[in-house]
């Protein structure tokens, strides 16, 4: 008898850790399969920016030509264009060159009195070469939809090309599309170090964002009314 207890509860003590192990694996799949499923909706908005984007990324001898290009704020360093920024300004520098546009429209924060990107990149465009009547700054555009929102309801923009580095480009470019401007894009190739990293990992919650901004296209923080910075610019380009 006390030999075959001893069995029973060995067998018992067995299925009970079997049943424990089965258990631990279904919450173990149950963690992976839930795991599985937020990382695609994470990742399904860079997903549509790529597919989107299409063909309309190239290089400024690769994209067509468009009336204006627009050149969207990245940071300023003492008052100038940080790096990055300098890199945009280049590539809007050639395609002005190249005769791949006749107007450039810079558009960033200056959001408070010590600091305006849209006038940091003014000056640098003027101060290279493009007359001061072609270069057309907004300075409400506190984000990317802010920028593309208001290049077509304020200045009349609808056809550009957009100019940003290669990471942030796509979104730049859905964007646009979604505010109602048929768009190309100029991907700024930079060395994949700490900042491009950086700038990369952001596009994960900003694919996000830039999603819900092209189902909804909301109002841009600052709205206001109609300029005519860019009719005047490509008007002065038609005299020439």
């Amino acid at each position: 008898m006390r030999l075959g207890t001893g069995i029973t509860d060995l067998l018992r003590r067995r299925g009970g850790l079997l049943k424990v192990r089965l258990r631990r694996r279904a919450t173990q799949r149950r963690i992976f399969q839930v795991g599985t499923v937020l990382c695609s909706l994470a990742l399904a908005p860079s997903a549509w920016l790529w597919v989107s984007a299409g063909d309309r990324v190239g290089t400024v001898a690769s994209v067509p030509s468009a009336p204006v290009a627009v050149v969207f704020g990245a940071g300023l360093d003492q008052g100038k264009p940080s790096p990055y920024l300098e890199h945009r300004l280049v590539a809007a520098l050639d395609l002005y060159r190249e005769g791949k546009v006749q107007a450039i429209l810079v558009t960033g924060d200056n959001g408070r009195d010590d600091y305006d990107e849209p006038d940091a990149m003014r000056r640098y465009l003027i101060e290279h070469g493009v007359p001061e009547v072609r270069v057309v700054g907004d300075y409400a555009g506190f984000d990317t939809w802010d920028s593309c929102t208001r290049a077509r309801r304020v200045f009349g923009v609808e056809r550009a090309l957009l100019v940003s580095q290669d990471f942030h480009v796509r979104r730049a470019l859905a964007l646009c599309q979604a505010a109602g401007i048929d768009a190309y894009a100029v991907g700024v190739p930079e060395l994949h170090d700490s900042t491009w990293l950086y700038g990369g990992l952001r596009e994960i919650p900003g694919a996000g964002k830039a999603a819900v901004n092209a189902w909804l296209r909301p109002d841009p923080v600052f709205l206001g009314p109609t300029e005519e910075g860019i009719p005047k610019a490509l008007a002065d380009a038609a005299k020439r």
